[in-house]
């Protein structure tokens, strides 16, 4: 067996006959003698002429490849032990799966709704069209952009981009996601993408399958406590008007970075929390004409993939970064607090609407803001992206985002008109370099001239604008759990899991380390696997 690579141009399909032919040429035979020729990984090269670059493993006929990944079957746990899982994001759903493959039954708590009742949820929100008895915009705590099943990563794209293999199989997380109706070219893309258009109808039928197979869910069931019992866990919660407990030897905690009543039940009852670095900014909004012409070199041509970026730089000892670009996409409100702004970028899977988005971030350390950290211990890092959020509201008054022109905020002056937004509640121009705490706002300031002049030439334009604002890049906290067991040091029994606890950013690693702490809860021989 060898891996070749060959290169086509973009709107091409792979030529057989070169396949054999590099085959061949690569084992040292006749192109009669080569077998088996598989795509293991695929890439656009844009740098000059834009090509498919295809790595692939070839095998002489009388050779067999390694077979495919093979998952897991499912159990039926309909009267097996349970385990409590908190949250139905990536984290909570791979790690229910997990459970079913393990002969444990996953019960599945989660403080929002079902797929079908958060779309229209969702569908006020981002109209605007939910208001409190005063007329003043509303948000449903419970069933928001982060909140409801699916998480926050149902509605942000679906990018599938970690690729590390430290915290586990990622096979595992990919070929799960294709059985349940995930497009197969996110096994091969060194990009993938599944799109928020299609990731609603997999996460229905992840849960089907698990309910198939003998796990339940409870929606609208907000976790208020955990304790100690004789079981192992009690988990209170509220649904509706009632209050209920369930119990369990073993709980997963998957409720998502956004879950700041958890971190505060934790601080009230003299829990361990650490402070976590998280990162602060706005969305950058860009024609995506604009993006397709820098990226392709002015090639770009209606057949080829809608273009995507990435930059990472440092200013003044923090990295300034691109989060979550959305090529063809969509800005969206993500608040779950009344009286804030907080945006988000989203796209469907043909990534085809005329504007592209992306968080540009700055990255904060605890001692960036020793007056939080003094005042309010571990939730320091919290407050300050909540007075941020608070802010922002204050210079609307309403789900309207601030926005600014990007040379406008550099040189640091209102703009006087603001170009189109995908952003449908709407803009108003605002001084988000006032509005933003000086620490990020000075680096975006420094960092925008230079990305457009180093390193994507025309990036840097008055036609870009900028709205306040990305605050929930990750969790500004840590629960923090023994790096052996995976238990929090506070609680026994109980297992803080994903991006609400720290140790993940994103849809596959969240849903890699819901897999680990399922492992690791069932007294599985792999919970060993991957590292802290």
């Amino acid at each position: 067996m060898k891996e070749i690579e060959i290169s086509t141009a973009l709107g091409k399909e792979l030529d057989s006959a070169v396949v054999k032919a590099a085959a061949a040429r690569a084992l040292g035979v006749k192109e009669t003698m080569v077998g088996e020729c598989r795509v293991i990984r695929r890439s656009i090269d844009a740098r000059k002429e834009p090509l498919w670059k295809y790595r692939m493993a070839v095998a002489r006929k009388d050779e067999q490849l390694p077979d495919t990944y093979e998952l897991k079957p499912y159990k039926d746990v309909h009267s097996a032990p349970e385990v409590i899982i908190v949250g139905s994001g990536p984290a909570g759903m791979f790690a229910a799966l997990r459970l079913l493959q393990e002969g444990l039954r996953p019960i599945i708590l989660e403080r929002g709704c079902d797929i079908h009742e958060r779309k229209r949820d969702i569908a006020a929100l981002n109209t605007g069209s939910l208001l409190n008895a005063d007329g003043t915009p509303h948000v449903k705590p419970d069933s928001n952009f982060c909140f409801g099943e699916g998480g926050a990563g149902t509605f942000s794209d679906g990018k599938l981009y970690t690729r590390s293999s430290k915290r586990g199989d990622i096979r595992e997380v990919l070929y799960q996601l294709c059985a349940f109706g995930a497009d197969e070219s996110i096994l091969i893309d060194a990009h993938p993408h599944i799109g928020s258009d299609r990731l609603a109808a997999i996460v229905e039928k992840i849960r089907l399958c698990i309910i198939e197979h003998g796990g339940e869910y409870h929606f609208n069931t907000r976790v208020t406590d955990f304790s100690s019992c004789a079981e192992g866990i009690k988990v209170t919660a509220v649904s509706g008007s009632e209050t209920v407990t369930y119990t369990a030897a073993k709980v997963i905690l998957a409720t998502g970075h956004s879950a700041r009543d958890i971190y505060r039940l934790f601080e009230s009852k003299g829990w361990a929390l650490q402070a976590k670095g998280f990162a602060l900014g706005v969305r950058a909004e860009h024609p995506q004409s604009l993006i397709n012409k820098i990226q392709y070199s002015g090639k770009y041509q209606s057949y080829m993939p809608t273009a995507e970026y990435s930059f990472v730089t440092q200013v003044e000892g923090r990295g300034v970064f691109s989060f979550c670009m959305c090529p063809g996409g969509l800005l969206v409100p993500s608040m779950t607090e009344d009286e804030t702004v907080v945006l988000n970028g989203m796209s469907n899977s043909g990534r085809s609407g005329k504007l592209a988005n992306s968080g540009v971030v700055v990255s904060i350390e605890p001692e960036d803001f020793p007056e939080y950290m003094e005042k309010h211990g571990a939730l320091g890092l919290m407050e300050l992206q909540s007075e941020v959020e608070r802010n922002m509201y204050r210079a609307t008054s309403s789900f309207k985002a601030p926005a600014q022109r990007m040379m406008d905020f550099c040189r640091r002056i209102p703009s006087k008109d603001l170009p189109k937004s995908s952003y449908h509640p709407g803009v108003v121009s605002a001084p988000l370099h006032e509005l933003l705490p000086e620490h990020v706002s000075w680096r975006l300031k420094l960092a925008f001239p230079y990305v457009g002049n180093k390193l994507m030439h025309g990036y840097y334009t008055n036609d870009a604008l900028l709205l306040g604002v990305e605050s929930r890049t990750s969790s500004p906290v840590r629960i923090p759990r023994d790096p052996e067991t995976l238990e929090y040091v506070s609680l026994p029994g109980l297992y803080p899991c994903g991006e609400g606890a720290g140790y993940s950013g994103g849809i596959v690693s969240s849903a890699l380390d819901g897999i680990r702490c399922a492992i690791a809860a069932s007294g599985s021989q792999d919970s060993r696997s991957g590292s802290e």
